[in-house]
């Protein structure tokens, strides 16, 4: 594995075009919910039987056509459930991998791992005590320490067990390096090397597609199209689950469950109920369609308890034409994100970002969803982005991280700003003009608003060159002149990538209740499971989702088999 230093266009086209155990009684660092804090029964209005309206009732069992038993049912085949599954093959163990649509679902190619051998090859050490920290600080201290520390310390062994399938399949990795020997996003993040990448081809087969592969290579291929109606569940234990499939119902008895089904941004009912805020600041859905919180709701039903507060996966890059507000188009079952556009990644640069007032309002130089959050108490959720013909110098010198820097590889490798915008030009959304007045009357800025617009360019153009920003204390080398046309313009809400926020778990991903006791038989991994985040998802530690939901789920495949205690 090497370091990473460049990306090809391919590479970056590729990206656009994937656009679119044991059963303890008690869990230390858990606590019942006590007063004051939040139930189920008080996010949103319930229903006759007094469950939430977005969770609805239990379906009844119906006719089962048919049953048969399994010592490990795995429901979902994204990057948990199909991690478990290759590693419950490598065992030995009598599984069962079911996922609801036709093919594994989507991953990108990234995985967050600790103190890895690229890693150590690169010289490059990890603070894992300082991780654990910095994760918690992100969470406000609302989550399982015992948990992140698993990942922490299976991580490195897990990308050693899968590289060589992606290898096999002429996947080169790289590991992502930071060049930037300065702070980043306005103040001092811990912001360590984490990110690794197969690149080499960024196309199908990917990672899922590949560990699907081994998986039918050992002789239990994943059953698709097998979509989950509810858990088999009586005094506190899971017994299997059972789906509806083209035959019928069928019933499949298990001693162990995981449930690695993603999470609920595809629920608009979830989404009002569970995670309003996320709405008032997004414009565009980046999450897989199919994620509508099937096991979390199933999980509820069972006993389960869940995290309180939501987690969602917000990225600053949910271009929109001019007057287009945040949150849901439509109503009832047409409800959805007006955003055309997956994701235009040029919103994620730092450029000079105003509201529908005309005027700055946050530091624009800090994790993706602050931007967000800071536009949802604006008018309309939005923000419009500014930048000028020298934009491809200022993004090089920007140097930002994560997925958005795959801007700054592309301007290194000499893409114009024009192509690397395409979809936002080319639709009419982003803006391009030869004066700022024009640019002012094509966002829709008018009367004072315009004349604050036009005003507040002229303050960041002085901020430029006293190479202080005295507003909100950006980074000098984050700001930048907007002077040379032509000018570009566009507005901005955030892309809805997933939700975070799931099912109670502890370090062994066993389910818990709101007592914190073991739900006997049931696991939890990946987007629908929780005790991991709160709040936000710490942007700046690069890879640690996806390498969560695989160290998750390929950890519980090794605990049933005893591999790990």
């Amino acid at each position: 594995m090497s370091n990473q230093t460049s990306i090809s266009r391919r590479g970056f086209l590729g990206l656009g075009a994937l656009a679119a155990a044991g059963s303890a009684l008690a869990v230390t660092g858990c606590a019942p919910t006590r007063q004051g804090e939040e139930k189920l029964s008080d996010t949103g209005s319930t229903n006759a039987s007094g469950n939430p309206a977005w969770l609805g009732d239990e379906p009844e069992i119906g006719e089962i056509v048919r049953a048969e038993d399994t010592d490990f049912l795995i429901i979902g085949a994204g990057c948990a459930g199909t991690a478990a599954a290759a590693t419950a093959s490598d065992m030995g163990l009598n599984f069962i991998c079911c996922e609801k649509n036709a093919s594994v679902q989507e991953t990108r190619e990234y995985f967050g791992g600790v103190n890895t051998k690229y890693q150590k090859e690169a010289k490059i050490e990890i603070d894992e005590a300082k991780l654990l920290n910095e994760l918690s600080r992100y969470a406000s201290g609302k989550c399982n320490q015992k948990l992140i520390n698993m990942w922490i310390r299976e991580s490195g062994e897990t990308l050693e067990w899968f590289d060589p399938i992606m290898q096999a399949a002429d996947k080169q990795g790289v590991l992502t390096v930071h060049t930037a020997d300065h702070p980043t996003g306005g103040t001092d993040y811990y912001v360590p090397v984490l990110e690794h990448l197969w690149l080499t081809p960024y196309e199908p087969p990917m990672r899922n597609d590949l560990l699907a592969d081994y998986v039918a290579a050992a002789g239990n291929p994943i059953r698709f199209g097998y979509e989950m109606v509810r858990l088999v569940h009586e005094d506190g234990k899971v017994t299997g689950a059972i789906f509806e499939t083209d035959e019928g119902r069928v019933q499949i008895n298990a001693t162990n469950t995981l449930i690695a089904t993603g999470g609920y941004p595809a629920n608009p009912d979830m989404m009002e109920a569970l995670s309003p805020a996320a709405l008032a600041c997004s414009t565009a859905a980046s999450f897989a369609p199919n994620d509508t919180g099937d096991g979390i709701k199933a999980g509820l039903w069972a006993g389960a308890s869940k995290d309180p507060e939501a987690a969602p996966m917000l990225f600053d890059r949910g271009a929109v034409a001019p007057g287009v507000d945040a949150g849901y188009d439509g109503a009832g079952d047409s409800r959805g994100l007006p955003g055309t556009i997956f994701q235009e990644n040029i919103g994620s640069q730092p450029f000079m970002k105003v509201n529908r007032r005309g005027v700055r309002f946050v530091n624009e130089s800090a994790p993706y969803d602050f931007m967000g959050n800071a536009a949802a108490q604006q008018p309309g959720g939005v923000w419009c982005q500014i930048f000028d013909a020298n934009a491809s110098e200022d993004i090089l010198r920007f140097d930002t991280i994560g997925c958005s820097g795959f801007a700054k590889q592309m301007m290194a490798a000499g893409m114009p700003i024009d192509e690397f915008c395409a979809a936002s030009l080319e639709s009419g959304i982003m803006v391009k003009a030869d004066t700022l007045e024009e640019l002012a009357d094509a966002m829709g800025f008018a009367g004072d608003d315009k004349t604050a617009f036009l005003d507040q360019v002229e303050r960041y153009n002085a901020q430029f060159d006293a190479q202080k920003d005295d507003d909100f204390g950006k980074e000098a080398y984050r700001l930048s002149a907007i002077r040379q046309a032509p000018f570009y313009g566009c507005w901005f809400g955030c892309s809805l990538l997933t939700t975070l926020d799931g099912l109670r778990i502890n370090e062994h991903c066993q389910v818990i209740d709101e007592d914190c006791n073991v739900i006997e038989g049931l696991y939890a991994a990946g987007d629908a499971s929780g005790s991991f985040f709160s709040g936000n998802y710490p942007e700046y530690l690069v890879g640690v989702a996806s390498g969560r939901s695989t160290v998750q789920g390929r950890h519980v495949a090794r605990f049933l088999a005893g591999d790990i205690a």
